[in-house]
């Protein structure tokens, strides 16, 4: 499913306009990427929490030519599932 497809499911799902709906989804995205950025995590029960994590600086490999790279470190995004959508899978 893409964000057209998402867009179209919550529009008709909840009675409101396919731009109602974007607006929404994007204000959904835009407060999880500040809260992650700020060092948060966000929790939504039943559903799973999206925090941040940090990967550490790593020595890694050029495929083509086998020499060695170094690899910085990071932050990445990560999610994890809650129990009720894991036993929904």
């Amino acid at each position: 499913m893409n964000k057209a497809e998402l867009i179209a499911k919550v529009s008709e799902d909840a009675g409101i306009t396919k731009t109602q709906a974007n607006a929404a989804l994007d204000s959904f995205v835009e407060a999880v990427t500040k809260t992650l950025k700020a060092g948060g995590k966000v929790t939504l029960v039943g559903f799973g929490t999206f925090s941040v994590s940090k990967r550490a600086a790593r020595n890694g490999r050029n495929p083509q030519t086998g020499a060695v790279i170094k690899i910085k470190a990071r932050k990445v995004a990560k999610f994890k599932a809650g129990k009720e959508l894991s036993g929904k899978l």
